[in-house]
């Protein structure tokens, strides 16, 4: 195991809400790590709509997930999280003196005086490819996320899916790999408008074969995936040579091992006060998707707010015997010596 790395708050999910909760606990001075299943930063917006629009986010009357997610992470720049991606935490325990040790599946060990649960409907995992015993191939041949590009080059592909990951990847490849045949259950893609008109043209010039119709079975050879096998709409089957799949099916919420963390939990959501936004467990919040109580709405917007006043809880947790003054950032000097603007003299 890595050396333990302490820390006054660890805030389990970097999308909206947790990257929120970092500019919220930076404005108290409450330095924050952060802990996402992911390996990009923005949670659902990033993982399942980078490009679309979003319409609720108060004084933006648009912008897409990526956006949204940049603007977050240019604001809590002056605070200096650290971040820790492509890892779940498998273990939150609460240590004698108060604070809790926090393991993740990459070995890493927090030691937090506070928890910040932002994890959405919890960690998403990818939807599997629907053929049995194709998993044996998973990490070899079947992937379900891309980290190295270049061991896919000159191999006879096939994308499976209709979402802007299968899109952008098709395009991405299509002049990388000796075949490419992308594969949805519909002639209705969910991509970028953009996206999908660019790859109907790579198709029309032979650069994708595109197929419409449900997987329906695999051939092996030597021991290796070699076929694919695709039954059409009209009930018509065919094969395509096989030697990587790509599958974006989408991603399904697992609670995961959140489930086993002691806290009180109701339809698989974390039951919280809406004065603190605590867990059963003091030190503890959630804030987000990933809570519970009367009223919810599961809103970006919502998530802000219970950001803020969890992160004014927390203070008063770390420090009892302080007043916690409720300050503005429009006339704050001191807030504006965190934030690193105006005059700080």
């Amino acid at each position: 195991m890595s050396s333990s790395i302490e820390t006054d708050a660890v805030i389990i999910g970097a999308g909206p809400v947790g990257l929120f909760q970092v500019f919220e606990l930076g404005l108290l001075e409450i330095k924050a790590h952060v802990i996402d299943a992911l390996p990009i930063i923005g949670g659902q917006c990033m993982e399942l709509y980078p490009d679309k629009p979003i319409y609720d986010i108060p004084a933006l009357p648009v912008c897409t997930g990526k956006e949204l997610t940049d603007n977050l992470l240019k604001q809590i720049e002056p605070f200096g999280a650290q971040f820790h991606l492509g890892q779940e935490v498998s273990m939150v325990t609460q240590r004698p003196d108060g604070r809790f040790d926090i393991h993740t599946s990459a070995d890493q060990h927090f030691i937090s005086k506070t928890v910040f649960i932002a994890a959405g409907v919890g960690a998403f995992q990818p939807r599997l490819v629907p053929l049995d015993d194709i998993d044996r191939f998973d990490g070899t041949q079947v992937f379900y996320r891309v980290k190295d590009p270049e061991q896919f080059v000159g191999k006879n592909m096939v994308i499976c899916g209709g979402g802007d990951s299968a899109v952008d990847w098709a395009l991405y490849f299509a002049d990388k790999v000796s075949q490419l045949t992308l594969i949805h259950r519909r002639d209705d893609f969910k991509a970028a408008p953009k996206s999908v008109s660019k790859m109907r043209e790579l198709c029309d010039a032979g650069k994708i074969n595109l197929k419409i119709g449900q997987l329906s079975g695999f051939e092996v050879h030597d021991g290796k995936l070699s076929e694919l096998f695709v039954t059409g709409i009209d009930g018509a089957k065919s094969s395509v040579p096989c030697d990587v799949m790509l599958a974006f099916f989408g991603l399904s919420p697992k609670l995961g091992p959140i489930a086993d963390w002691g806290l009180d939990i109701d339809r698989k959501q974390i039951t919280v006060d809406t004065e603190k936004f605590q867990t059963s467990t003091p030190g503890i919040f959630a804030v987000g998707d990933i809570n519970l109580y009367p009223g919810k709405k599961k809103l970006i917007l919502s998530g802000f707010h219970e950001a803020a006043l969890a992160a004014f809880a927390a203070a008063a947790y770390l420090s009892p015997e302080k007043t916690i003054q409720l300050q503005y950032t429009t006339t704050s000097t001191k807030l504006h010596k965190v934030l690193g603007v105006g005059n700080t003299e």
